[in-house]
């Protein structure tokens, strides 16, 4: 299917992180996550609370930065589970992003790629919003996980809308945001329409 965004279905679908990676309640209003057709690939929309801890990662607005994931942070990854292709799509409230491209379990083969990133700070909340391009996503995606992490030291929040449960944590575990075992069922074409056929990409070309 070719042409506009406005030829596409208005089909938007919205995640909330209500979670901590270990299956704890969040202390604070979720972030919400929204993805929705967009010109040449998936926008994604952030929405919640600004917590400026840590403090802006020292690099320029709607550029990548590596190491995002120090920082105050929403990721989404984009998963085909039969290969254990993904995306990893981090984005912050300073307006930096960061795209990982993996092929096995946190086996990154293309990182920094440029993305269209912006992000509003209003008083204690922040919005974002995001275009992944198409070429960036795995062939047949069909699991999906989000992620948000905020704060510093002993105070480092890290959270997870698909978590692990309570009884499959053991003692000492630490957050993993690459257990692609919890990851759920997502489809683009639950967003794009049953038609939609995902564009072929040279970025995964020659990968399993």
């Amino acid at each position: 299917m070719t042409g506009s965004a406005a030829a596409y279905p208005n089909t938007q679908m919205e995640f909330v992180i209500q979670h901590t990676w270990d299956s704890d309640p969040v202390n604070h209003d979720p972030i919400r996550i929204v993805f929705s057709p967009g010109e040449g690939g998936l926008k994604m929309q952030v929405f919640g609370p600004f917590f400026n801890d840590p403090a802006a990662p020292p690099g320029p607005p709607g550029q990548p930065f590596p190491g995002l994931w120090d920082y105050e942070v929403v990721e989404s990854f984009f998963l085909d589970s039969t290969t254990e292709n993904y995306l990893e799509v981090e984005v912050c409230p300073h307006g930096q992003h960061l795209i990982l491209l993996l092929s096995g379990v946190g086996q990154a083969f293309q990182q920094q790629l440029p993305m269209v990133f912006g992000a509003t700070i209003t008083g204690d909340k922040w919005t974002g919003e995001a275009l992944i391009p198409w070429s960036y996503f795995p062939p047949n995606v069909n699991k999906m996980n989000s992620y948000a992490i905020h704060g510093s030291g002993e105070n480092r929040t890290y959270e997870a809308l698909y978590p692990i449960p309570k009884e499959e944590i053991v003692e000492g575990q630490k957050p993993n945001f690459h257990r692609l075992e919890y990851f759920q069922n997502f489809r683009l074409q639950s967003i794009m329409g049953e038609d939609w056929v995902q564009p072929e990409s040279d970025l995964w070309k020659g990968k399993p």
